[in-house]
Parts: C-alpha cells; sequence; structure tokens
C-alpha cells in the first residue's frame, strides 16, 4: 500500500483549518497583515495546480523537462535580483546560480546516480535550485548592505593602496559566508532535528527507509556545492559592483 497523501475533501478542509489558525495567529499576535497566510496559501494552491498539470505532460520527455527547469531558473535569478534589491544588475546573478547548478547536476548525471529522464531530473534539479537561489539572494542581499553600511572602511581601504574590489572584498566575505550557514546546519542536523522533504517523499511513496536516506544525502551534499559555489561567485560579482544596489 502507498503512505501517499490523497487530494479530496479531507484535505482541502485541513488545509483551510490550518491557514484560518495562522491568519489568527497573524491577528492576534500582530505579526502582520491577516490576509497574509490565506493570499499566500490560495497563490501556492494555484501555482502548485498548474505546474502539477504541465508537469505532467512535461515529464513524459527529456527536452519538456529540461524546458521546465529553464523556466524554472529564469524565475530563481528574477527572484534572487527582486529579494537582493539589486534592479537590473541583480540579472548578473544568472551567473552566480548557473555556476550552483551549473556543477551539480552534471556530476549527478555523469555519475549515474541520477538517471537521465524527466521524472529523476525536475525534481533534483528544482530542489538543488531553489537551494541555491536561496543562498544567492541572501549573500547580495548582505553583501550590498554590508557594502552601503562599511563604506567608509572601504574607503579607508583603498586609501592605503587596495583596489576597489579588494577593499570591498574585506568588507563582504564575512557577511555572504553567512548565507551558506542554513544549509550547513540542515545538514547538520538531519535526521535529529529535521526529516527533510527529499526523505518524506521517498517514504510517502513507499521507498525504503535506507533509499530515503541515500535520496536526502544526495540532495544535501549537493546543496552543499551548489551553495557555495553561487555564493563565491556572487561575492566576487559584488566585489567587482557588477551587483549594486539600487538607489532608494
Amino acid at each position: 500500500m502507498h503512505a501517499t497523501v490523497e487530494p479530496g475533501v479531507e484535505l482541502a478542509v485541513l488545509c483551510v483549518v490550518m491557514v484560518a489558525l495562522t491568519a489568527a495567529w497573524y491577528r492576534v499576535a500582530r505579526l502582520g497583515p491577516t490576509p497574509v497566510a490565506p493570499r499566500a496559501a490560495i497563490r501556492g494552491a494555484a501555482q502548485l495546480g498548474i505546474v502539477a498539470l504541465v508537469l505532467a505532460a512535461a515529464l513524459a520527455q527529456l527536452w519538456s523537462a529540461v524546458l521546465v527547469l529553464a523556466v524554472m531558473f529564469a524565475a530563481a535569478v528574477a527572484t534572487a535580483a527582486q529579494r537582493s534589491s539589486a534592479g537590473w544588475s541583480g540579472m548578473w546573478l544568472t551567473v552566480a546560480l548557473g555556476a550552483g547548478i551549473g556543477v551539480v547536476v552534471p556530476l549527478m548525471l555523469i555519475s549515474g546516480v541520477v538517471p537521465l529522464t524527466g521524472v529523476a531530473l525536475v525534481p533534483i534539479g528544482g530542489i538543488v535550485l531553489g537551494g541555491t537561489m536561496t543562498a544567492t539572494s541572501l549573500a547580495a542581499r548582505r553583501a550590498l548592505d554590508t557594502v552601503e553600511q562599511r563604506w567608509g572602511e572601504v574607503e579607508a581601504a583603498m586609501s592605503l593602496g587596495f583596489t576597489e574590489r579588494e577593499a570591498r572584498l574585506e568588507v563582504v566575505r564575512p557577511s555572504t559566508g553567512d548565507a551558506l550557514l542554513p544549509g550547513v546546519d540542515q545538514t547538520r542536523t538531519v535526521g535529529l532535528v529535521t526529516l527533510p522533504g527529499a526523505f518524506i517523499g521517498v517514504l510517502l511513496a513507499s521507498g525504503s527507509a535506507l533509499q530515503a536516506a541515500a535520496v536526502q544525502m544526495l540532495v544535501l551534499t549537493g546543496l552543499l556545492l551548489a551553495q557555495a559555489s553561487a555564493v563565491a561567485v556572487t561575492t566576487e560579482l559584488v566585489a567587482r559592483s557588477k551587483v549594486r544596489r539600487t538607489p532608494r
């Protein structure tokens, strides 16, 4: 028997109840506007419904699966640029995200661990891309904030003979490194504090616990490499003023 979550009235009612309780917390504890959670849930449900329909057809063919990943990549770049408040210069984060997913996915495919099929490529690629996007946007935002707040130190370093790139790197590196901490902590605590999505997904699909652990380890190590690659490139892009803070 497959221990899957089936769509139906019970699931819909449960989700509505949980969203309503979340909205109640927003109101009672004054966490923010009450409609935030309902709007996010409605948007998420609509997006997942559309994605489910698209993936049902796309995963059947390799070319269409690659096209889906390309669309996801474009959305990730746009999201990272928006979150970092870098304006059009945020499009340079394409290089950072490409460095992350561009090293991990080929390694997985060349090793034969991940088969070259749409059913395998999109889920694994999507998880790695999502985690890389989060680290990239956080690194860019923290780096730009740091440069803005510590510009006096940058100018002081330049007066001592540092190039602008070198001066920016001196203040930026510690802040961008912080963007890697969530991924590292997730890897350190997996199985003890959390059971991440890939692990649960394999179990719900009636895979063995060992198979679930193997898939999750693949995802976590892939994320560590992708995020480190992307954050390193992001640091360099900010240091070279390719990614800049848009005027407020």
